[in-house]
């Protein structure tokens, strides 16, 4: 991964943290490599969504519950390993978007077959990876990539990972699986109002900039 601007680096608070540091540290002096840690958090979705495509059920929900925070971790972790650790490559860039990509799809994805609704789950990942497409356009253009919400990758993964554990409740309380279709709904309606949100502040600098 090649060390991004501090301005276009996704602000996540946990970098910060002792335990985030020392984990980060340990990776750093070891032969392992930003791009392997990407890698590994496109491993874990993978397992993750496919666990609960083709099993669909208690075991499967929390497996895919925690893949994703996981998932997150290695987020976290490649990013403090290539900047903070000084192990960045020329290939970084392509590292650090595609596998986010890959990831937030599948999860998102799995969470509509989870539900019943595949398709829901298709077009939640399409208005997933638009948020991504403004947010790079936006850098494109010359400006700081904005990683505004309402519902970006941190939130999208929050309301996945409750779902999924809330569901494995739900289906013992009535056989429902009204918390995935609220869940997938709410990523795929957010994910679009994101993709606004960030149009609409792209556009309000490049006026300003005349």
């Amino acid at each position: 991964m090649n060390p991004p601007s501090d301005a276009n680096r996704r602000p996540i608070a946990a970098r910060d943290t002792g335990w985030a540091r020392a984990i980060a540290g340990a990776l750093a002096r070891t032969a392992i490599t930003p791009n392997q840690i990407s890698l590994a958090s496109v491993f874990v979705a993978a397992l993750g969504s496919a666990a609960v495509i083709w099993r669909p059920g208690d075991a499967s929900f929390l497996l895919c519950a925690v893949c994703i925070q996981l998932r997150l971790l290695c987020n976290l972790l490649d990013g403090m390993v290539a900047v903070e650790g000084g192990k960045g490559s020329p290939l970084g860039r392509i590292y650090n978007e595609f596998p986010d990509r890959v990831t937030d799809s599948l999860f998102v994805v799995a969470l509509g077959y989870a539900a019943g609704w595949p398709a829901l789950g298709w077009f939640g990942a399409l208005a997933a990876v638009g948020t991504a497409y403004v947010r790079v356009f936006g850098g494109a253009c010359g400006l700081t990539q904005d990683f505004r919400g309402p519902v970006a990758k941190q939130q999208r993964m929050a309301i996945a990972t409750l779902a999924l554990l809330l569901a494995i409740g739900e289906a013992h309380w009535n056989g429902t699986r009204y918390v995935l279709i609220a869940a997938s709904a709410l990523i795929a309606l957010g994910s679009l109002v994101t993709c606004a949100t960030r149009t609409r502040a792209i556009a309000a600098q490049l006026v300003r900039q005349g």
